[in-house]
């Protein structure tokens, strides 16, 4: 069995691989201009999952990736079960000392100017990990119009105060890979990541 230590230690390695995946991916998808800012939530995440399978360094971290990924859950097995199954944007998985670890990515547009998407990024986003409905991840947010600190301060943020979670909001964190790179603190569930990929930079 693994030392609880070391498994700890293999998680946050692992995600860091995951992340500068992620992240290499957004930025060829910048350098190509392949994502149009009118493409649907799951039009950009199948995009990114593209560029990450044919990244070579993803083959040296052996990672598993699943696009639209079904989680399992203890649902009566009856016609159309699977389709109530929760689906993450993407899943990353590899093995290590015959142990599986797994990330997991949920992904939401983000518009400056419409409080539905911020809405949407808290309630079918951060919600979702923090009911533990989602397992070990992280939110993207796939900002396609506006600037993403005003996105965050003035939109995502401001709901959560208005919901009475000012404990909740998202804080700018430096981060070598990422300059919009964010972290939230929640009761049940520690620190929450979020990378804003700022499509406008398309343009």
């Amino acid at each position: 069995m693994t030392d609880p230590i070391v498994s700890d230690k293999i998680k946050k390695a692992f995600e860091q691989k995951c992340f500068r995946l992620i992240i290499e991916a957004y930025q060829t998808s910048l350098n190509e201009k392949s994502i149009q800012l009118d493409w649907n939530e799951n039009d950009i995440s199948y995009e990114l999952y593209e560029k990450i399978e044919g990244n070579p360094t993803r083959n040296r971290y052996q990672i598993h990736i699943s696009p639209e990924f079904r989680i399992s859950k203890n649902v009566p097995k009856v016609k159309g079960f699977a389709d109530k199954l929760p689906r993450i944007d993407l899943k990353m998985s590899n093995f290590y000392s015959k142990q599986e670890f797994k990330y997991f990515f949920e992904a939401k547009r983000l518009k400056e100017k419409e409080s539905d998407l911020k809405r949407a990024y808290i309630n079918e986003g951060i919600n979702r990990f923090t009911s533990k409905k989602y397992p070990l991840g992280c939110m993207l947010g796939y900002l396609l119009q506006g600037n993403a600190d005003e996105t965050v301060k003035k939109g995502i943020n401001s709901l959560l105060v208005k919901d009475k979670r000012q404990t909740e909001i998202l804080n700018w964190k430096p981060n070598k890979l990422l300059k919009t790179y964010y972290e939230s603190n929640h009761p049940d569930i520690g620190i929450l990541k979020h990378l804003i990929f700022d499509f406008t930079l398309n343009k």
